[in-house]
């Protein structure tokens, strides 16, 4: 009885240990633009970490196709983004949205960005091709491209750069993130913002940690409930289970402008 009761010990501890030292080393992945947030990127997976019980290390990415290499590799992954690469995971098969932190901002669309006085329909109707965007981005790139049948084509590194190129007179509008115009329209007195029918809707998500599917559903679960409890860390007012149908608008955006989620390539 006494073997019998050591095998079962033995095998019990054989289950449990591979889980623990797999989820030893578990990257958060965290975009480009946060290098100058990353006390905030070592907050959040320091709360992980506490709060899972499993060793949870923040990485800033140099580029968004890091991130998905990364994902693509079968590496041990969390990413904490938004719908753009969110949806390229999804249509990818790469990974298992978990939560979404919720700070009033949770959704955003694009919107256009055209001198006052001018009509916004005639410009997309008559300058489809000269409408600037933020590249990988679903605010910029993915309703531009919708709103003008793939036609835009002036692709730019921010929606500031996309803003700017209109007053230096290389394009005719631009579109840019709702929440983003809200904070520097004061800059842009002679322009003015218009929501384009269908496409600026806000309904993109923003802050998601979503999981790679090389992480087992049990550890999965426990960085999830972890998450739950961290809205302190993540600067939210809460923490909510992420409805994975809210990334259908994103994706029905890249559909309708063209873009192609599984070898879209930031080029």
């Amino acid at each position: 009885m006494k073997k019998v009761l050591a095998m079962v010990v033995v095998f019990g501890l054989m289950a449990v240990v591979p889980a623990q030292l797999f989820a030893s080393s578990i990257s958060c992945w965290f975009p480009p633009g946060w290098a100058s947030k990353a006390d905030q990127a070592e907050a959040i997976t320091k709360a992980l970490s506490e709060k899972s019980g499993i060793e949870v290390s923040p990485r800033i990415a140099s580029s968004y196709p890091e991130i998905l290499t990364s994902f693509a590799t079968g590496e041990n992954n969390l990413v904490y983004v938004g719908s753009f690469v969110q949806s390229i995971i999804k249509a990818r098969g790469l990974g298992t949205p978990l939560v979404q932190s919720v700070n009033g901002k949770e959704l955003y669309s694009g919107i256009m960005i055209y001198p006052k006085g001018q009509d916004p329909e005639a410009i997309l109707k008559n300058s489809p091709g000269k409408i600037a965007y933020a590249l990988g981005a679903s605010s910029g790139e993915s309703t531009a491209k919708a709103a003008t049948d793939g036609q835009a084509s002036i692709g730019t590194k921010s929606h500031a750069e996309s803003v700017n190129a209109i007053k230096a007179g290389t394009a005719a509008a631009a579109v840019v993130k709702n929440w983003w115009w809200q904070a520097n329209q004061a800059k842009y007195s002679n322009l003015e913002a218009y929501n384009i029918p269908s496409c600026s809707k806000v309904g993109n998500p923003d802050n998601v940690l979503t999981a790679s599917h090389a992480l087992p559903q049990d550890v999965q679960s426990k960085i999830t409930a972890a998450a739950l409890q961290s809205k302190e860390a993540f600067g939210a007012k809460s923490m909510r289970i992420f409805p994975e149908d809210t990334l259908l608008f994103s994706l029905w955006l890249m559909k309708k402008g063209g873009i192609d989620p599984a070898t879209y390539s930031w080029e």
